[in-house]
C-alpha cells in the first residue's frame, strides 16, 4: 500500500487565480518542492499555465506531479452556471493534459450560509426544487470529468457552501451514482461543521477517493461559530491551524486509511491569508515533519 503526501496552492493562500496578492506560480512549485512534497495540485484554474508545455517543464523542473484540481464555483447560484462549466472544462482540460487523476467540486461560499458556517441547526436549506437543480449541476460537471476525460470525481464538503454538513453530503452520495462521484474527504472541513470525521471515514471509507489533510484550531472555530464569524475572516484568525495542533486526530485517519487498504495522494491544505505574518513554506515542511512523525511517509 502506497499513500503518498502533497500539498496545494491554497496553502500559500492561492484561492482565486486573479488574487494580486498571490505568490508567483513558480515560488510556490519551488517552495513546495523545497519543503518534501513529490505532488501539487493545480490550484484555482489560470493561476498556472495552461499551456501544458510551459507547467510541464516546470513541474518536472521541480520533481513535481500533478495530482489533481478543484472546481471551487457557485454551483449553488443558477445564474453563474456559465462560469462553473468554464472553469470545469478548462480545469479537466490541465488535468488530462498531466496525467493527473483528481477532480474536485466543492461549492463555493454563499452569502446565504457564510453566517452560519459551522452552525447546521441555524443553516438556511434549499427546498426541493432548488436542492435537485443543484445536485443536477454537480453531476453534470461529475460525468463530464468521469466519462469525458477519464477523471477521479470527488465532492468536496466546505464551510458555508451549500454542502457543508454531514446530512447535506450524504444525500447528494445518495442522489448521485457513485460511478461519476466519490468522496474528497476534508477533515478539516468536516470538524469545523462540527461533525467527527474519523466517524465519517468509518462510514465511507470505500467511496473517499482522495483526501485533502486540514486541522482546525478548537478555540479559533468556538469563537468563530459563536460570533457567526465568516469563513475568509476565521481564516484570516488562523482557523486552519497547522497539523496536529487542532483537533482532528491525524493518527486515527491514518488508521482508517490503513485499514482500507487505501492507496494514492493525501494532500495538505492549509488555507491562509497571505496579507498576514505567515511562511507558508515553514507551515508546509512543518505539515509534512509531523506526518512523518506519525507513521506517513
Amino acid at each position: 500500500m502506497t499513500i503518498r503526501i502533497g500539498n496545494a496552492p491554497c496553502s500559500w493562500g492561492v484561492e482565486f487565480a486573479d488574487d494580486p496578492r498571490n505568490p508567483p506560480w513558480r515560488q510556490v512549485l519551488s517552495d513546495c518542492a523545497g519543503a518534501g512534497y513529490k505532488g501539487i495540485e493545480l490550484g484555482p484554474i489560470g493561476f498556472m499555465p495552461e499551456d501544458p508545455a510551459i507547467l510541464g517543464e516546470a513541474l518536472a523542473e521541480n520533481g513535481l506531479e500533478l495530482i489533481g484540481g478543484v472546481v471551487f464555483r457557485p454551483f449553488h447560484d443558477p445564474a453563474k452556471w456559465d462560469e462553473v462549466m468554464d472553469a470545469a472544462t478548462r480545469t479537466c482540460k490541465a488535468l488530462s493534459a498531466h496525467g493527473a487523476r483528481h477532480l474536485v467540486l466543492i461549492d463555493s461560499i454563499s452569502p446565504r450560509r457564510a453566517p452560519t458556517a459551522g452552525r447546521a441547526d441555524a443553516a438556511e436549506q434549499m427546498d426541493a426544487a432548488e436542492w435537485a437543480a443543484f445536485r443536477d449541476r454537480i453531476a453534470t460537471v461529475a460525468r463530464m470529468g468521469a466519462e469525458d476525460y477519464g477523471l477521479t470525481v470527488g465532492i468536496h464538503a466546505h464551510a458555508a457552501g451549500f454542502i457543508d454538513f454531514e446530512p447535506e453530503l450524504e444525500r447528494l452520495l445518495d442522489e448521485v451514482d457513485e460511478k461519476i462521484l466519490k468522496i474528497c474527504f476534508d477533515t478539516g472541513h468536516h470538524s469545523y461543521a462540527g461533525f467527527d470525521p474519523v466517524a465519517f471515514m468509518r462510514r465511507h471509507i470505500g467511496r473517499i477517493s482522495y483526501m485533502h489533510f486540514k486541522d482546525i484550531d478548537p478555540k479559533v472555530k468556538a469563537d468563530a461559530i459563536a460570533k457567526g464569524t465568516g469563513f475568509y475572516d476565521a481564516c484570516g484568525q488562523g482557523i486552519f491551524c497547522n497539523l496536529g495542533k487542532g483537533d482532528v486526530d491525524f493518527p486515527a485517519v491514518r488508521q482508517v486509511l490503513l485499514d482500507a487498504g487505501f492507496e494514492g495522494w493525501c494532500t495538505v491544505e492549509q488555507d491562509c491569508d497571505p496579507t498576514l505574518d505567515v511562511s507558508p513554506i515553514d507551515d508546509a515542511r512543518a505539515n509534512r515533519e509531523y506526518l512523518e512523525s506519525i507513521g506517513f511517509n
